[in-house]
Formats: C-alpha cells, structure tokens, sequence
C-alpha cells in the first residue's frame, strides 16, 4: 500500500481521535490542516516514517519562510505533537532547536464607554444584543454565538459560559439592560421551536452524544441556541439540524458598526471584550475577578490590561506633571 493510499486513512484516526477526547470542531480543523501540511511538506511521506528532525525543519520553515506569528508556529507544533503522541502512539524524539515565530509585544485596542455605545447604537436586532454582550458580559465572539436559553438566568443576572476556551464553563455578569432584549431573544426561540415541532421536528446541534441520552433535549426550548443560523443543515452524519448562527455573520456586523461608528483606531468583536476588561478594572475592580469572569487560564493574561490603562507605573508622574 503506498503512501497516499495511507494518507487518508491516517486522517480518519486523527479525527476519531480528537472526537473521542472531545476536542471542539475548530481544534480537529486547525490540526488537520497543519497535519495535511507537514505530510505535503515532506513530500507527502507518511508521518510514521519521519521524527522530530523533520518535525524540526517544517517548524523552521514556518518561522523562515512563511513568516507566521509565533502562536502560529506553536500551534503547528501542538498539532504533531498530538498526531505522534495519541495518534501514532510512537515518541516524537527531540525536536532539538529551531528558530522561534517572534511574538510581538502588542497592546490590545480598547474603547472608552462613549466609544462602545457609539459602536452598539450602529448595530440592531439579535447582532445588537450579540455586541451587548461581549461589551457587557466580556464574552467571546464564539461563546456568544454558542450561547443557549439554559444559559442564561434571570434571577441571579449571571450567563453561564459552557465548554468555553480550554473546554472550561464560567460564569460572568448578565447587565440589567440586557434582560428585555433577552427575554425577546427566548421568546423569539419558542415561537421558531413551535414553527419547527409543527414542520417535522428539526432538533438543534447538541454537544457530543446528548441527543442519544435525552432524544428530546433538541426539541427542548432549554436547549435551544439564542441565535440560531437562519436555515437548518446537515451534521456529520447527514442529518437536518439547525446550527448557531455563523460567528463571520456576527464579525462582519460588527465591523462594519465601528466604521459607521467612526473611530480613530479600527476594532473588531474582540475589541469589545478587551473593552469589558478595562472598564471593569479602570473603576477598581479586582484584577482577580476580572480573569475569571473572563475565563484566563493565567492572571497574566489580564494583566496586560494594567498596561493599557498605564496602571502599570506604581503612581510615578510624569516630570511635566
């Protein structure tokens, strides 16, 4: 059997893999491309036959040749190391060393409270409340696109973040403001749900093997995503599903809000999470708070924030006063 022959089949396992362990959808992409690129790269020989010297050229490459950042590069690395280390079942060997992507030392672009409700006014509907929330809640683009009517409790004004970055569930704040835009958002669910059960039962998208413990959790309105896709789909294994709606829907809003907005720097849906953070600390919250209810792994992470509003200096003024 020859090399190509191999090839996909190699790739079955890797996505058998990483469903197994539970890897989300974008993960399994990201390290099947870079997996389908390694093997291309070396002339499209089968992975087993190679190790770490040729894991160590193509990181060199991507650092050399394509330029790539140096998350790039490290995620092109956690690729193979998974593909050898539970896929192949065979040791890597040293890798030795190899130049590293640069990472650039970036502040985030950040918008003062004027600047973001100027950005939230451009926008209407569903993508207004999307953009509410991760100014006000300080999610992810992709956490709100994921979000589900059991996410979000009125009582206690919490949303629940479920398998967020890292696989992780959180919890942060529900704004006030918020609420009769949501309770709309449900009500809009219920009134799509009542159309769909009356069609023909069209579930919606469940995480990992829920629908075979609770067959009706799809057709509950628990379940149901707050911003569906505007038609169903087909899922892997060919059946009609309705999937949240596409997180570009949402970055093209967004993007195109700030420019209507008219701002001095250009910002996109992460801007307004970067936002959350600094308005929260500029009005002295503690710094261990914000990460969690940002989901940091590192308090690091946030710490980057400090710096974008200059608290990073202990007090010291300028000689100019």
């Amino acid at each position: 059997m020859d090399t190509q022959s191999k090839s996909p089949k190699l790739m079955d396992r890797v996505k058998a893999t990483m469903r197994v362990k539970r890897y989300s959808p974008r993960t399994e992409k990201t390290y099947c491309y870079w997996i389908r690129y390694f093997i291309r790269f070396h002339g499209v020989r089968h992975p087993g036959s190679m190790g770490g010297p040729e894991v160590r050229a193509f990181l060199e490459h991507l650092a050399v040749e394509r330029h790539v950042a140096s998350a790039t590069q490290n995620q092109a690395l956690n690729a193979l190391v998974f593909l050898y280390r539970h896929v192949l079942e065979q040791p890597l060997g040293d890798i030795g060393e190899f130049s590293r992507a640069r990472r650039p030392c970036r502040l985030p672009v950040v918008l003062s409270h004027e600047e973001a409700m100027r950005v939230l006014s451009q926008l209407s509907g569903p993508m207004r409340l999307m953009g509410a929330l991760m100014y006000g809640s300080g999610l992810r683009l992709l956490e709100t696109c994921r979000l589900r009517v059991r996410d979000i409790d009125f009582d206690r004004q919490i949303v629940t973040v479920r398998a967020g970055k890292g696989d992780k569930d959180r919890t942060t704040l529900l704004p006030a403001t918020c609420i009769p835009c949501l309770q709309q958002q449900i009500s809009s669910a219920q009134r799509q749900l009542d159309y769909r059960l009356a069609q023909g039962r069209v579930p919606v998208t469940l995480p990992h093997a829920l629908d075979r413990k609770y067959p009706n959790a799809g057709v509950s309105l628990a379940w149901q995503w707050l911003f569906p896709a505007s038609r169903p789909c087909f899922d892997d294994t060919g059946k009609v599903v309705l999937h949240h709606i596409h997180p570009s829907a949402v970055q093209k809003a967004v993007k195109h809000a700030m420019r209507t907005a008219s701002l001095t720097r250009p910002g996109s849906c992460h801007t307004l999470r970067h936002s959350f953070a600094t308005q929260l600390l500029s009005r002295g919250t503690d710094i261990r708070t914000v990460q969690e209810l940002l989901g940091h792994k590192s308090v690091e992470t946030t710490q980057i924030y400090t710096h974008v509003l200059g608290n990073g200096f202990a007090g010291v003024k300028s000689p100019l006063g």
